[in-house]
């Protein structure tokens, strides 16, 4: 059976959630745009490109917003057979080693990028056993897979994400459902707006491949996984120019 053909991409208003949502539109997926910022720029770039999306209001923290959600787009759309969790935060509140984390901190970077991806595969899952199967792609990130300095709540819920992708591919692989995720390295987005050129530069020269990467090389993995990854689950993929080959930083 094929799967249903709308998407949920989370964190569409810009960065690689709008490259994501914008690949697979291309890919002729009608694609729900959810932000807890507008989206009305990415909606209208697929649109204008020939694509079929829609804009959601959401707080992925929500599971309230989640079930809105995903109520209004079965009922609009029918069956939701993909799944995007690319919204995310870093601790811009503190300091973010163990001991300088302030809770409010630690709590709004949990809550974010670790219990929002929970609250998403917990909505759209028991749809996707109803209707035959699904693919989720959750965002991880290079800072699961290596100790990165002031990264210490972003690294513990991007573990986590990792950590639950596994778990959520062994729980559900039996009804179709394949859930995996992507490590990127650093990409150029807009939360890198407010470093330096230095700071920049030395983010790119991580890489084996010395530059920084593109939101769409992140789009172009989660449309790989929910297109050509029929028999890939469970796995975290470092998208990262090469970091993680490297023996040293």
């Amino acid at each position: 059976m094929p799967l249903a053909n709308t998407a949920i991409v989370t964190g569409a208003a810009q960065g690689i959630g709008r490259a994501t949502a914008e690949r697979l539109a291309a890919d002729g997926l009608h694609v729900a745009c959810a932000d807890i910022q507008d989206t009305e720029r990415t909606v209208k770039s697929i649109e204008a490109a020939g694509g079929s999306a829609e804009g959601v209001t959401l707080d992925i923290r929500s599971a309230r917003d989640w079930s809105s959600a995903v109520d209004g787009l079965l009922e609009r759309h029918g069956p939701i057979g993909y799944l995007a969790n690319v919204a995310g935060v870093v601790n811009m509140i503190s300091e973010d080693s163990v001991v300088g984390l302030t809770e409010e901190a630690w709590d709004h970077v949990i809550d974010t990028d670790l219990k929002g991806p929970w609250l998403g595969m917990r909505a759209v899952i028991p749809g996707m056993i109803d209707n035959g199967g699904g693919r989720i792609v959750n965002i991880s990130s290079l800072a699961a897979l290596r100790g990165l300095p002031n990264l210490a709540s972003y690294s513990a819920a991007k573990g986590g994400v990792a950590a639950l992708t596994r778990q959520a591919a062994f729980e559900y692989a039996d009804r179709n459902i394949l859930v995996n995720a992507i490590a990127p390295g650093t990409i150029d987005t807009p939360i890198l707006g407010d470093i330096t050129p230095e700071m920049k530069q030395a983010n790119a020269n991580s890489h084996l491949i010395r530059r920084l990467g593109r939101p769409e090389e992140i789009a172009s993995m989660v449309a790989y996984f929910f297109r050509e990854g029929s028999f890939l689950t469970g796995l975290t993929y470092a998208v990262d120019g090469g970091w993680s080959a490297k023996g040293n930083f």
